[in-house]
């Protein structure tokens, strides 16, 4: 049999990875944009990002957003 060495403490974690801040900064900035179109336009954004209904902030309910976003692609 092979033999298989565990993980090592030298490589990235999932959340420390580049891929996964690109993505998540990616789509940090373009959900930003469009709730901030959103709010100046006067609609209410909360209700077309997923899991931002409940944020009391913009930048915790985009944050929220992009997580949500990112369990779908990742």
């Amino acid at each position: 049999m092979q033999h298989t060495e565990p993980m090592s403490p030298d490589r990235p974690l999932a959340d420390e990875s580049y891929a996964f801040w690109t993505i998540f900064l990616l789509s940090f900035g373009l959900l930003y944009v469009i709730a901030m179109l959103a709010r100046v336009i006067g609609m209410h954004w909360r209700d077309y990002l997923p899991g931002a209904e409940s944020a009391s902030s913009m930048g915790e309910g985009v944050k929220a957003a992009v997580y949500t976003f990112m369990s779908h692609i990742i």
